[in-house]
């Protein structure tokens, strides 16, 4: 899960995936493509809306997504246009690109919709997110 920062929309994507599958057999994790967070917990509004909802984030740091993460990882969602840009464009290679897809195509298939950021909002915009990402995430699961 990737987003800008890693304290808003990713880790709520993360937090919700790691509650709908088996952990004993898949690894969810989130970083952001600028890295000015790392180290940080999640925004508290992320914390709250995820708690409001049943799930405790409070143990994610941010981290900056790298290279190896395509290495890592079979599946990279981005919550918006520019992460996919900004991931893909570190892409050594067609099967490296072909991991990364946008987190509400799951929901909205094809339109490529972006997860509006709330960092500049207030919880209402949490809300929303949660919303998004919780029937995105309704629908990785399933597949998975």
């Amino acid at each position: 899960m990737v987003c800008l920062g890693n304290i808003c929309r990713s880790p709520l994507a993360e937090g919700i995936l790691k509650a709908k599958v088996d952990n004993s057999k898949y690894t969810v994790d989130s970083a952001g493509t600028g890295g000015w967070h790392a180290g940080e917990s999640p925004d508290p509004r992320s914390i709250d809306v995820a708690q409001k909802n049943g799930l405790d984030i409070t143990d994610q740091r941010a981290r900056k997504f790298s290279t190896y993460d395509f290495e890592r990882y079979d599946h990279i969602f981005v919550m918006d246009n520019s992460n996919y840009r900004d991931v893909v464009r570190l892409a050594n290679d067609d099967s490296e690109k072909a991991k990364v897809q946008l987190i509400l195509n799951e929901i909205f298939p094809g339109e490529n919709v972006d997860v509006p950021d709330p960092y500049y909002g207030g919880a209402s915009g949490f809300n929303s997110v949660y919303e998004m990402l919780d029937q995105a995430c309704d629908s990785i699961a399933s597949r998975l």
